[in-house]
């Protein structure tokens, strides 16, 4: 069953819906791109092409905004809040406002599966891999994968997470 999540102002929507393992996938669709389950190698590579542009430690920082406010709860508030920060990003507030809002309902899926010991943390690593540290995209993605949970959590310390 399909959950919408936000829909932006052009049309695009993110909604959750049933993935392979569970009912918490998401899904991004919109007139200018088909429905499709973003990666995180996507949208890392996004992010950063947007760091690149605008910043990376600026969009790490607002994507830390998010992250200390998430809970397994999607908040509307903090819907708003990503589009406001969105909006800093001039000609490409949409795309920032879409990927950001991605990577919060990412963030809140993780909060809600029943075995995932470091919930949300995976996607700071990754995030903080990606544009604070300049590892590839593809990389990042994939740097938990098959890894101890033990052994990423000790990641996540190091880093101060």
């Amino acid at each position: 069953m399909r959950r919408q999540f936000k829909t932006f102002g052009d049309g695009s929507l993110i909604e959750y819906g049933r993935g392979q393992f569970d009912a918490w996938c998401v899904f991004l669709s919109g007139p200018d791109l088909p429905r499709f389950a973003p990666r995180d190698a996507w949208y890392f590579a996004e992010l950063q092409r947007l760091g690149d542009k605008h910043g990376r430690y600026r969009l790490y920082d607002d994507f830390v905004r998010i992250y200390d406010s998430t809970c397994a709860i999607p908040d509307a508030g903090l819907l708003a809040l990503i589009t406001g920060l969105a909006a800093g990003y001039g000609e490409d507030a949409l795309q920032v406002d879409r990927l950001l809002s991605v990577v919060y309902a990412g963030m809140i899926a993780e909060e809600n599966k029943t075995h995932a010991p470091l919930k949300k943390r995976i996607k700071r690593l990754g995030m903080y891999q990606c544009l604070i540290e300049n590892m590839a995209a593809e990389d990042a993605a994939n740097f938990s994968r098959h890894r101890d949970w033990k052994l990423i959590d000790k990641e996540c310390l190091a880093r101060g997470f």
